[in-house]
């Protein structure tokens, strides 16, 4: 199965102008167009196996949230002290902690990414280096190993690869297809936002994407 753009715009009504203003997918100078998009998501998701119409429900649906509606390719982590201590209410115990980090994204990043996922101390700057990026973010030193494994392309050394047109389309697909196919499978969506969140944050966002992309797609 593959998806039209009519389709792709009608699951994300915004996405035609969101695709235009992501600058990591600028090619000589060229904005990206909604067809082309649709054409990449088409690609890839052939490749990695994900062919059916609940298979691109929950990708999509998921790829809508984590991105933006196409909007974003890489994390945005320019928090201010509440938003910190709303996503990390472990980590930033105290509004004062909080607003030592507030709007400072690679700090945040070599903070809360430290000696996770593959990551060294906050010191090494992998946070920052290995921070979110693709459709459906990849993080952390050890899954751009993984990836990079996969994909031939060394974006260890060069993690913007993940951020531009191949890589945060291929990855998505990649992502989507190692972790959460069996649980599309079985219209297990939840359960697929646990995998690709690590919790059930923009689950209701994700849920309304969802029922729109079944009104579209099935």
């Amino acid at each position: 199965m593959e998806i039209t753009t009519q389709q792709l715009l009608a699951i994300m009504p915004n996405a035609e102008k969101n695709i235009r203003s992501n600058r990591n997918w600028l090619k000589d100078g060229r904005p990206m167009t909604a067809d082309e998009a649709t054409a990449l998501l088409n690609r890839y998701a052939k490749e990695c196996g994900i062919t059916t119409p609940l298979h691109w429900v929950h990708f999509l649906a998921n790829v809508a949230v984590e991105s933006g509606c196409l909007r974003n390719s890489e994390e945005n982590l320019n928090y201010s002290a509440k938003g910190l201590r709303t996503m990390w209410p472990a980590r930033f115990i105290t509004m004062e902690q909080a607003m030592q980090y507030a709007h400072k994204p690679e700090k945040i990043a070599n903070y809360v990414y430290a000696m996770r996922m593959g990551n060294g101390s906050r010191d090494s700057g992998d946070g920052w280096r290995y921070r979110g990026r693709g459709l459906i973010g990849y993080t952390g030193k050890a899954n751009y190993q993984e990836y990079a494994k996969w994909c031939g392309y060394d974006v260890v050394k060069q993690p913007d690869l993940l951020a531009g047109r191949t890589g945060a389309f291929r990855s998505a697909a990649h992502f989507f297809a190692k972790n959460c196919l069996a649980m599309a499978n079985k219209d297990n969506g939840m359960g697929i936002r646990r995998r690709i969140n690590g919790g059930l944050t923009g689950w209701t966002e994700c849920q309304q994407y969802i029922d729109r992309a079944k009104q579209v797609l099935l």
